[in-house]
């Protein structure tokens, strides 16, 4: 079952793609659609041969020019396009942290939902292009639980694979302990459990959390914790439980709670392409209703509606 929207393209030639580019970005107005039409139908590696002949043919920087020539969205889009994933995923995080205020909601939602490999990749390319520690800069930027949380997350140590009913059951008795009791130590053990316990044994220990306190564990953080701490508690949950639940709910509120929240969005359709969009749009229509292309096509206009509804590569009936 392919879960993807964006697949390599067949009978690929990335000089003949760096040559159309190249025209496409000449002259006063460039050719937006041509941008969009090779750019959101190559897979990521492909666009990395584009953008090696591109610099091999005129000597320029692909990003660097799309970065002079267009503006506004459109541009964070087709920019966005040509990072590789972990680099993609670094640049979201060092924006979010550098600058006036910090976007908890992006480091909640990209480091609740990457796997061990991906966060492993995150730092390095972190380190490599902003000569920055990312657990220096999360330690320094954020603060309380919620930090200490990120700081556990960031080190991509979690469990894989691993069960234990036996164990599960103690794990459970200490969050439902944690939920009535909410000292620091509480908090502490709580986190613990939750970043570094593989999904496989979080889901037994959400069932034996049901049994022991009749409640669900979403229900039970929400009603015991408050702030970025309890956002991040709950995000790690919904991932363990349905990722493409998680990001179909992120960007639900993102359009519909946040008037649009075009970094979310962008980030969500960019990063989510090649893993797993297709399943996020199934359950975005399954929960609530409306496609999500549907959503996307009466919010978003122009070149920008265009290129986020070819990543996100609608059916028939999402028209």
């Amino acid at each position: 079952m392919f879960c993807r929207t964006i697949f390599p393209a067949p009978n690929f030639n990335p000089i003949m793609d760096a040559q159309m580019l190249g025209g496409a970005l000449q002259g006063f107005d460039c050719d937006k659609d041509m941008l969009i039409n090779i750019l959101t139908q190559r897979c990521n590696a492909q666009r990395m041969m584009i953008a090696e002949a591109y610099q091999s043919m005129y000597g320029r920087d692909l990003i660097g020019d799309l970065r002079e020539q267009l503006s506004d969205h459109f541009k964070d889009v087709m920019v966005g396009l040509m990072y590789p994933p972990p680099l993609y995923d670094a640049h979201e995080l060092w924006h979010a942290m550098k600058g006036v205020g910090t976007d908890e909601n992006c480091l909640i939602e990209i480091l609740a939902s990457r796997t061990n490999g991906e966060i492993f990749q995150m730092r390095e390319a972190y380190c490599l292009q902003y000569s920055n520690n990312l657990q220096e800069d999360i330690y320094s930027e954020t603060s309380g639980h919620f930090r200490d949380t990120l700081m556990n997350l960031v080190q991509g140590t979690r469990e894989e694979g691993y069960t234990d009913p036996v164990i599960a059951a103690q794990d459970a008795m200490v969050l439902w302990e944690a939920c009535q009791q909410k000292t620091g130590e509480h908090k502490t053990m709580l986190q613990m459990i939750l970043c570094n316990k593989s999904y496989q044994q979080l889901w037994l220990v959400f069932q034996e959390f049901q049994n022991i306190s009749g409640q669900d564990m979403v229900d039970a953080i929400n009603e015991c914790y408050d702030g970025y701490f309890q956002e991040l508690l709950v995000a790690i949950v919904l991932c363990v439980r349905d990722k493409p639940a998680y990001f179909a709910y992120r960007l639900y509120s993102a359009i519909h709670d946040f008037g649009f929240h075009n970094k979310t969005v962008i980030r969500i359709l960019i990063a989510r392409s090649e893993i797993d969009l297709l399943t996020i749009r199934k359950r975005y229509k399954e929960r609530y209703g409306k496609s999500l292309f549907h959503d996307i096509r009466n919010f978003a206009s122009g070149h920008y509606k265009k290129a986020l509804l070819a990543i996100c590569a609608g059916d028939a009936e999402d028209y």
